[in-house]
């Protein structure tokens, strides 16, 4: 069961399954046997990295059918000195959680957002429970400078290494001040791989631009004449264990209780000093580049110190590390467009350049909702890009349009997304000209006008998994699009309850094979290569453009080991 809103896209089309009348009898005769009394959710709250019973932890059970704004519908006891819980409820089916101080909060038998949902019925063990709950983690240490000095209020982030979207990503994840010591602390932490890197200003450094004066961190002015070159520094971003590129970052492993010191040592480089030519008119404006380091998956802004004119003309950046950046530059036409390219920065005085002929295009796209002649509110349209990152978003305007300046040439997935509900991109028209798909190519200089016709997830896949005949609880179930490469946001998944059963909501239309696989959460099941060899025993599913509603797995889907 997922315990929060499940976005996916996707649908069958074996149709509607239908019990037999006689089936619905029997059922219907056995569920009034179990409504008519009280049943046991029991067990024992134990400290999942040691295994020793915890008492007073506070045990909570939610009816997953019920308004959770319902106060009547959620119970909670405190375990005893042994752990122990019991809880009496009617028949059906409960979210179970545990809370203790000290201890990270946690759903029965939970992976990351999923968890599997006690059902109480005839043959369903719900009295002998475990519920693990894992003590929280803490990083701690110091940011330290090339002196072996503590660097006050340095910035420290921590990323963690996520599967979420079925593919290894490093995400932020936290973020803390070092004090006046250089001392920093992050908590609470669960269980999982973690990055951590530090960034801070030299207190002693001095920019000056190379023929104007300036003012050092005391207030006293300077000039390039009076200048100490060897302050002109600047601390690069820098990850555990003391490097300054994200791919050479060492993880962190972290359990359940771990309290792990790592301590960062930022060390100083030249700041160089860059020239700029804006282009086009000066008395018209202009942009200043703008500078971003790779930091994981995502591209991270660096500021500079600042930038001046150093004869008509002519600026110069100051303040900026040597090293690798992606830098956006104003268009050489108009000085309004942008132009964008990864430069290495190596030398003081390098003028900055992006004369490769490339500039970004553009993308105006219109957008449609079969069905209906508005729009949901609250959805976005994003560009992913060919490194499966997203690059850009932006929500329609009252017409329905969205627009993409700036887009540096490539090819790119176009994204339907919303917080209440899924939708995807049905069909695209590019200049009036329908094409394949949802992937749409700009070329440099372009200006593209795409017309999008979305559909929204309106089908909810529902079914057990077993294994040799019996219930299989705590499996990953996974509804796996045709052609999975391209079209990740179709993917749903879900993990099976206690007896059995999974629901894999706001499914799109298309084709798809379901599967189930045991001990799966850190796999890449997004992979094609990694799951093309579980699709190959898998059920194969269609869900028509006209499908409303649930649809009920006629078969169960048999567990596969992982």
């Amino acid at each position: 069961m997922n315990k929060f809103a499940q976005s996916g896209f996707s649908v069958l089309a074996i149709g509607l399954f239908v019990l037999s009348s006689s089936q619905i009898l029997s059922s219907q005769s056995n569920l009034t046997q179990i409504a008519n009394g009280n049943f046991r959710i029991a067990g024992t709250v134990v400290n999942a990295i040691s295994g020793q019973p915890l008492a007073r932890a506070r045990v909570s059970i939610t009816d997953t059918h019920a308004d959770v704004r319902n106060r009547e519908s959620i119970q909670s006891v405190l375990t005893s000195e042994d752990g122990r819980f019991d809880l009496r409820v009617q028949a059906g089916k409960y979210a179970l959680s545990a809370a203790r101080k000290g201890f990270i909060t946690a759903f029965y038998d939970q992976h990351g957002q999923f968890s599997s949902a006690i059902v109480t019925g005839t043959g369903l063990d719900t009295e002998n429970l475990i519920l693990r709950i894992a003590p929280y983690a803490v990083l701690f240490g110091k940011v330290i400078d090339e002196n072996g000095e503590p660097i006050r209020h340095a910035q420290v982030t921590v990323y963690r290494e996520d599967r979420l979207s079925g593919l290894s990503h490093i995400r932020p994840f936290r973020n803390a001040l070092a004090d006046d010591q250089g001392a920093y602390e992050i908590a609470p932490l669960d269980g999982g791989n973690y990055f951590i890197s530090a960034t801070a200003t030299p207190w002693y450094a001095v920019h000056v631009a190379s023929s104007q004066p300036g003012t050092d961190r005391s207030g006293k002015e300077v000039s390039s004449s009076n200048a100490d070159r060897s302050l002109d520094v600047a601390y690069p971003t820098t990850y555990y264990a003391d490097v300054t590129e994200s791919d050479e970052a060492t993880p962190i492993p972290v359990r359940g209780g771990d309290h792990i010191g790592v301590d960062i040592h930022l060390n100083p480089v030249p700041a160089l000093r860059l020239l700029f030519h804006p282009p086009g008119n000066l008395e018209t404006g202009f942009t200043m580049p703008t500078f971003q380091k790779q930091a994981f998956d995502r591209l991270e802004n660096f500021q500079n110190s600042g930038a001046q004119m150093v004869s008509p003309g002519l600026f110069e950046i100051t303040g900026i590390p040597a090293g690798k950046y992606k830098i956006h530059m104003p268009g050489v036409t108009d000085g309004q467009s942008e132009e964008s390219a990864d430069v290495d920065l190596t030398s003081d005085g390098q003028e900055l350049r992006i004369s490769s002929g490339e500039p970004n295009g553009g993308v105006k796209a219109t957008v449609g909702l079969l069905g209906s002649d508005s729009l949901p509110p609250q959805i976005n349209i994003a560009l992913r890009n060919s490194k499966g990152k997203i690059s850009s978003v932006a929500a329609p305007d009252a017409k329905g349009e969205v627009d993409f300046p700036n887009i540096t040439p490539g090819k790119y997935d176009v994204l339907a997304d919303s917080p209440t509900k899924a939708y995807s991109v049905a069909h695209m028209a590019l200049q009036g000209t329908q094409i394949s798909g949802h992937t749409l190519s700009v070329p440099s200089g372009s200006s593209l006008s795409v017309l999008l016709s979305l559909t929204s997830g309106s089908v909810t896949v529902e079914g057990f998994a077993t294994r040799s005949g019996k219930p299989a609880p705590g499996v990953m179930v996974i509804l796996v699009p045709k052609d999975p490469e391209s079209n990740r946001e179709l993917f749903r998944r879900d993990q099976s309850d206690l007896d059995g059963s999974f629901s894999l909501r706001s499914v799109i239309p298309g084709f798809y094979t379901i599967i189930a696989i045991e001990d799966a959460w850190e796999m890449d099941w997004a992979k094609p290569a990694v799951i093309g060899h579980y699709c190959a025993r898998g059920q194969i599913v269609k869900i028509n453009g006209q499908a409303n509603g649930f649809l009920r797995l006629p078969n169960p889907v048999e567990v596969q080991s992982k």
